[in-house]
């Protein structure tokens, strides 16, 4: 691989429940088999009606549905609560957005987010004969550290790791413990192109090593199990 491009796919509709993902990303003719596509959750949240009313007046009137959405409270602090969710995902108010929605309206997470990524991959596929990775990103915070950054919550067609153990590096020795979350750069890199008020919800990366492709799950792959965390 000598370069990367990263372009945002930019013009597309607003996107409702029940709108068809792979039509409208297919039809646009700027996706190229070998791309790897980053969506947003939030699109993909949106099309599969992962959205719930609340109170517009109430600035807490989401909270009764980050206690539905988790399956423990890990931390609160005043009105941030930490939890994970059934995904196994652990981030502030279980992943529950209010941004870039309606006023009135939350945005959950996608039920299955691997599964999503898989039925966007293998609709390009069947119906435009694209052969393309898919990663659906997030923004999460991230402990010990300020600021966000997009990370992948579901994925299809790309290895959600590459495991680097085994291989020399620059001086010959071989590595022992490096394993690249290449799911999760990707959608952070991603993210510098598509912005968070631009209106821009999937952008391209383009000349992928092709080692970058295959098989796994975020939620498989990525989700550290809790008997491995030393902080939990």
């Amino acid at each position: 691989m000598t370069r990367l491009e990263i372009i945002p796919l930019e013009g597309l509709p607003e996107i409702v429940p029940g709108d068809d993902v792979v039509e409208i990303i297919g039809l646009t003719g700027e996706i190229k088999s070998g791309d790897i596509l980053i969506v947003t959750q939030k699109i993909i949240s949106k099309a599969e009606n992962q959205m719930v009313d609340i109170d517009p007046n109430d600035p807490l009137s989401h909270k009764p549905l980050v206690e539905k959405e988790s399956v423990k409270i890990l931390r609160r602090r005043g009105d941030l609560i930490i939890s994970q969710t059934k995904h196994g995902f652990v981030c502030a108010n279980a992943g529950i957005d209010l941004s870039n929605v309606e006023q009135g309206q939350a945005a959950l997470l996608p039920d299955d987010s691997d599964r999503s990524a898989r039925r966007l991959r293998d609709g390009l596929l069947g119906r435009f004969q694209l052969d393309v990775g898919i990663i659906i990103s997030d923004t999460f915070g991230r402990p010990w550290r300020r600021g966000l950054t997009d990370v992948a919550i579901g994925s299809a067609g790309v290895l959600p790791i590459l495991d680097l153990r085994g291989s020399p590096d620059t001086f010959g020795r071989e590595m022992q413990v490096t394993e690249v979350a290449l799911v999760d750069e990707l959608a952070s890199a991603a993210e510098l192109v598509m912005g968070k008020s631009t209106g821009i919800p999937i952008a391209i990366v383009r000349g992928g090593d092709e080692s970058w492709f295959g098989n796994g799950s975020v939620q498989d792959h990525i989700v550290r199990d809790p008997k491995e965390d030393l902080f939990r």
